[in-house]
C-alpha cells in the first residue's frame, strides 16, 4: 500500500495542530500561562481536552486487541472511575484550590516536610517517564510499520521527528495551548473511530443495526464477572482498581490535574471533572465495540494477527498475501490520524507537566528566580524533559510484546501507590510523620509488592494480582505511614492544609 496520501494527510493535519498552538499561544509566553493558563480556561474545553489526554495511543491500539481475552470486563474499571472522579471533584480539587497550588506535591510539604515534597514530586516523575515512555513507545512503534519503515526511516529519526513536533506544540503556551489543541485532537480521534467503525461495518456487510447486534450478541461482549474471586476480571477487583487508579493517575497527577487547574473557579473545574468522568464510559465502549467488529472481520477472511496489540493496525492498514488491503485506503488514514491525535495529545500534556515538576518541585525556581528568568530557565527544562523523554522511549524498544495497557496499569500500580498512600494519609488523618523516614516507606511497599505479585498464586492458591496491586500498595504506604507517624499535626483550633 502507499504510504504517500496518509503522508500528506498527517503532515496537514500536523501542520493545522501547530498553526493552532501557535495562534493560541501568540499573546502568552509567561509561567503563569505556562503552568495554569492564566487560570481562564473554559471548564467545557477542560472537558473535552482531558479525554484526549486520557485516551492516549495505548487505548486507541490496546482496547480493541484486549477483548478476545478479557470482554468487555475493562467496563467494570470504568464504572469505577466515574467514583474516582467523584471523589477528586469532591475531596482533592477543593484542597488544591483552596491552598492555590500551581504543583500539587507542594501540600505534602506543608502538611508533612522537605522529603515527603521530594518524594512525591520524584514518584511522579517517574511514574510520568514510565508511562509516556511506554505509550508513546506503542505509538512509535506503529508509526514506524506503517509509515517509516516504507520510506526508509530508522527508528531513532522517528522518535527524534515526533518529540520535536511535540515540543513545538507546547514550548510557549504550556497549558493554555494544550487545552485548545488537545480538544481538537479529542474531537479528530473519537471521529476517526466512529468513521473505523462505519467502514468495517460496509466490509462486514452490515447496517448500523446489524451492527449494533454484532456486538451484543458476540461472546466477547460480557460486561459483568461476579462468579470467581481469583479471575482478574472480578467485578469487585476492577471496579476498586479503577476508582483507586483514577484517584491517583487523575487527581495526584500534575499532568492531569494541572488542565482543571486552569479552570476560572472550583465550581466550573468540578463541573469539568464530573462531566469528563461520565463520558469516559462511552467513549471505552466505543473502542471495545470496535474490537469485537475487528476480531469479527478476523474471523470471516482468515486474517492472522500475531498479537492482540497488532489487531487495530493490522486490519486498518494491512494487506493479504496477493498485496490486496484489508480494508480501503481511507481506513488506514484515519487510523493513523486517530492514533496521532491520541498520542499528541498525552504526550504534549506529560511534556508540560514534567517541565512544571521539575521547574517547581526539584528546582523550586519560581521560588528564587525573577519572572524574566523564569521564563528562560523553564524553557531550558523543557528543552531537557523532551530530550528524557524520547531517550525513554528509545528504551522501550528493548521491552516485551505483551498488552501495552496491562504495563501501563502495572507501572502505575508500583509508582502512585507511595503517591496515592502519602495523600491519603494527609487528608484523612492529622497525625505528624518522621519526615527523613518517609522515603523509607514509599520505597519498601513498591518492593513488597513486587514479591507479591510474583509469588501470590503460589501462596494463595493460584490467586492473580491484576489491577488491584495499585489498592494494595497504597495500603502498605498507609500502615507505613502509620507507623512513622508521632503524634497529631495540629494542635486544636488550628487550621490545618487539609
Amino acid at each position: 500500500m502507499s504510504v504517500l496520501p496518509v503522508l500528506i494527510v498527517l503532515l496537514l493535519y500536523l501542520a493545522a495542530i501547530l498553526a493552532v498552538s501557535l495562534w493560541s499561544s501568540r499573546k502568552t509566553g509567561g509561567n503563569a500561562d505556562f503552568f495554569r493558563g492564566g487560570r481562564k480556561s473554559p471548564w467545557g474545553l477542560v472537558a473535552v481536552a482531558m479525554i484526549g489526554t486520557s485516551i492516549t495511543g495505548v487505548t486507541f491500539i490496546s482496547v480493541p486487541g484486549m477483548v478476545e481475552a478479557s470482554q468487555f470486563s475493562y467496563l467494570q474499571m470504568c464504572f469505577g472511575f466515574i467514583l474516582g472522579y467523584a471523589i477528586v471533584a469532591f475531596v482533592l480539587l477543593p484542597l488544591y484550590y483552596r491552598l492555590n497550588l500551581t504543583s500539587l506535591y507542594t501540600y505534602l510539604e506543608q502538611r508533612f516536610g522537605a522529603c515527603s515534597y521530594k518524594v512525591g514530586s520524584g514518584f511522579f516523575l517517574l511514574s510520568k517517564l514510565l508511562g509516556c515512555g511506554v505509550r508513546m513507545y506503542l505509538t512509535a512503534g506503529v508509526l514506524q510499520l506503517i509509515l517509516f519503515d516504507p520510506l526508509g526511516i530508522p527508528f531513532g529519526l522517528n522518535v527524534l521527528v515526533t518529540m520535536v513536533l511535540v515540543w513545538l506544540n507546547t514550548f510557549r503556551g504550556g497549558v493554555r495551548t494544550l487545552v485548545r489543541t488537545d480538544m481538537i485532537q479529542t474531537v479528530v480521534m473519537i471521529m476517526m473511530v466512529v468513521l473505523s467503525i462505519f467502514f468495517l461495518g460496509r466490509a462486514l456487510g452490515l447496517d448500523f443495526p446489524g451492527l449494533c447486534s454484532e456486538v451484543r450478541n458476540s461472546e466477547m461482549s460480557r460486561i459483568w464477572f461476579f462468579d470467581e474471586p481469583k479471575d482478574g476480571r472480578f467485578f469487585w477487583k476492577q471496579f476498586l482498581a479503577g476508582a483507586f487508579t483514577v484517584c491517583a493517575m487523575t487527581g495526584l497527577d500534575q499532568d492531569m490535574m494541572q488542565k482543571n487547574l486552569s479552570c476560572r473557579t472550583l465550581q466550573e473545574s468540578r463541573k469539568n471533572m464530573l462531566v469528563y468522568g461520565a463520558a469516559f464510559v462511552p467513549v471505552n465502549l466505543l473502542f471495545l465495540s470496535l474490537g469485537v467488529l475487528l476480531y469479527r472481520l478476523v474471523a470471516v477472511r482468515g486474517i492472522e494477527v500475531a498479537r492482540p496489540d497488532d489487531l487495530f493496525p493490522t486490519i486498518a492498514c494491512g494487506a493479504d498475501a496477493l498485496g490486496v488491503a484489508y480494508m480501503p485506503r481511507i481506513v488506514s488514514i484515519l487510523f493513523t490520524l486517530g492514533l496521532c491525535s491520541a498520542a499528541f495529545s498525552s504526550s504534549g500534556s506529560a511534556l508540560t507537566s514534567l517541565t512544571t515538576t521539575v521547574t517547581l518541585d526539584l528546582f523550586k525556581a519560581d521560588r528564587r528566580m525573577p519572572e524574566e528568568r523564569l521564563v528562560r530557565f523553564r524553557r531550558k527544562v523543557h528543552l531537557g524533559c523532551a530530550v528524557v523523554l524520547g531517550l525513554t522511549i528509545l528504551s522501550f524498544r528493548l521491552i516485551g510484546n505483551g498488552s501495552v495497557i496491562n504495563a501501563v496499569y502495572n507501572i502505575a500500580g508500583f509508582t502512585y501507590g507511595p503517591l496515592l498512600g502519602l495523600f491519603a494519609f494527609g487528608i484523612f488523618t492529622r497525625r505528624k510523620l518522621r519526615d527523613r523516614l518517609v522515603p523509607l516507606v514509599c520505597i519498601v511497599s513498591p518492593l513488597l509488592c513486587l514479591a507479591l505479585k510474583q509469588f501470590a498464586p503460589i501462596w494463595f492458591n493460584g490467586y492473580q494480582i491484576g489491577f488491584e496491586l495499585l489498592l494494595i500498595n497504597t495500603g502498605l504506604v498507609f500502615l507505613g505511614l502509620l507507623a512513622i507517624s508521632c503524634g497529631s499535626s495540629l494542635q486544636k483550633g488550628q487550621s490545618s492544609p487539609r
